[in-house]
């Protein structure tokens, strides 16, 4: 979460990203429609969108580990016929904390870093990118964007509050729409015969360009471990990434499949290059866009802080922290303040829905840890009974305010009590003593086991565990003297 802007084109950009995430074989009709170059139109319907997605999703890093990601991706990218011209590609690499990648037409591709600090070699890095050149090579984004005219926006977004809480009412849809406005997930998803296609292509142009093509299947294997430790640690039952987290569907189902694909080949992988030139990268949050820490979200930019409630876990987005649980999701966001926080929780209440107006029962007035805060809740009817969403906003400055929505079950939005009640300003000490992580690569000494370097990981849990995902390891497998691995550290 960066300065929580407002206004966001997001709904344009839904329309032209050709987002996704490693994640789909086409049928013969789609695999013999891939694109021999890059078009005026695709040219321009890119360089018009680059910006906007820059911004948000975290933005462009710069530095020696973006120009590698360039490098790479440049190299591979010039195997797919889209163009022989390296200059013909824009490829960044994204601040972001979320484990994704997508590329939209003209030639622009994206990974963030947090899914480059998931990999463990050069042709991990050359096959996600490459799936991703692939989607547009097969204009798969053209095909999306077709199906996404004859449905709305909202119908697309296939919510995770639509099913869990609200049902399938129009409604509950909208309300959904607004809960989520702001994460990062609003970008097309494609099929999975799409996302077939798209490994097929990648570990096509791998091939091609000299490097191991198995290397698809053993990052799609890391993200699906990934995937799975993360549920574990956030108490969810199921492995795959939330839809509103991530635009990856679930990339377990394709690892068998790339590794049929690629066969018993071998090429490149560059293991030891790639270590050494992402050593240092941030991993995880970026202060500058708030931190989770366990159930504890501090931003020190922001100078705030406040706890998610027992049994709820967080994402955090590049305008919003999304708190999601059982029996309730919730969003921390801004708008536009005036000075007024009654008019505030009313406006927020009144851009909730196209369909209907929604305004709060009652305003109440209070105070927060020493900060004015004014509160709101609405009963509305949804497909599965009625729900209370509830606005609480708190007054940081007479030009800023921020604010919980939430939304739960009628009569269950006591759950988010506690929540609400911790927000809190942060001293400029506590600012201060917010570190980010780093990946730290290191080399295994003789006497150096999974367990001791795993002990040295920046985290309070599953310190293990967090280790072998970074580093591809299984269960059973242990480490090398001599070899490279990552370690998770805090930075300076």
């Amino acid at each position: 979460m960066t300065r929580l802007r407002t206004n966001s084109r997001m709904a344009a950009l839904f329309l032209s990203a050709a987002a996704v995430t490693i994640s789909g074989c086409a049928t013969t009709a789609e695999a013999q429609s891939t694109a021999t170059q890059i078009t005026p139109a695709e040219a321009k319907q890119g360089a018009e969108a680059h910006p906007q997605l820059l911004q948000e999703f975290g933005g462009a890093m710069t530095g020696t580990h973006a120009q590698y990601v360039e490098q790479v991706g440049k190299n591979i990218a010039v195997h797919s016929s889209l163009s022989n011209a390296r200059d013909a590609f824009t490829v960044s690499l994204l601040n972001s904390a979320v484990n994704n990648a997508f590329a939209i037409p003209g030639g622009y591709i994206y990974t963030t870093r947090q899914l480059v600090g998931l990999m463990n070699n050069e042709a991990e890095l050359a096959g996600v990118l490459g799936h991703e050149v692939g989607h547009v090579a097969a204009r798969h984004s053209q095909r999306r964007q077709k199906a996404a005219t004859r449905n709305s926006i909202i119908g697309l977004l296939g919510s995770v509050l639509t099913g869990a809480v609200l049902g399938n009412s129009q409604i509950g849809q909208t309300l959904a729409q607004g809960i989520q406005q702001g994460t990062q997930m609003l970008t097309l998803k494609f099929s999975r015969n799409q996302e077939l296609e798209a490994d097929r292509l990648g570990i096509q142009y791998l091939r091609s360009a000299g490097y191991d093509p198995r290397a698809m299947s053993t990052v799609l294997q890391s993200l699906a471990n990934q995937n799975a430790l993360d549920a574990r640690l956030q108490g969810r039952n199921d492995a795959r990434m939330p839809e509103w987290a991530s635009t990856h569907p679930d990339p377990a189902s394709r690892v068998r499949n790339a590794a049929s694909l690629a066969g018993n080949a071998s090429g490149v992988t560059n293991r030891d290059t790639f270590l050494t030139r992402i050593d240092g990268m941030t991993y995880g949050d970026d202060p500058a866009q708030g931190v989770i820490e366990g159930s504890q979200f501090i931003h020190p930019d922001l100078r705030l802080t406040f706890t998610a409630p027992n049994g709820f876990y967080m994402v955090n987005g590049t305008r919003a922290v999304s708190i999601n649980g059982q029996s309730g999701q919730a969003q921390l966001t801004t708008a536009p303040y005036s000075g007024n926080l009654e008019n505030y929780v009313r406006q927020v209440f009144a851009g909730l829905s196209q369909q209907q107006q929604i305004a709060p029962q009652t305003l109440q007035r209070t105070t927060v840890n020493g900060l004015p805060a004014t509160y709101g809740t609405a009963r509305v009817n949804s497909g599965n009974g009625q729900v209370d969403v509830v606005v609480f906003a708190y007054e940081f400055s007479n030009n800023q305010a921020f604010h919980f929505m939430t939304i739960s079950q009628a009569g269950r939005s006591g759950v988010f009590s506690p929540m609400f009640n911790s927000m809190r300003r942060i001293s400029a000490n506590e600012a201060a003593q917010v570190i980010p992580r780093v990946i730290d690569v290191v080399t295994v000494g003789s006497r150096d086991t999974v367990q001791s370097l795993a002990a040295r990981m920046a985290y309070t849990d599953a310190q293990e565990q967090r280790f072998r995902v970074l580093n591809g390891l299984s269960s059973n497998e242990g480490v090398v003297a001599g070899q490279k691995v990552k370690l998770v550290v805090r930075g300076r």
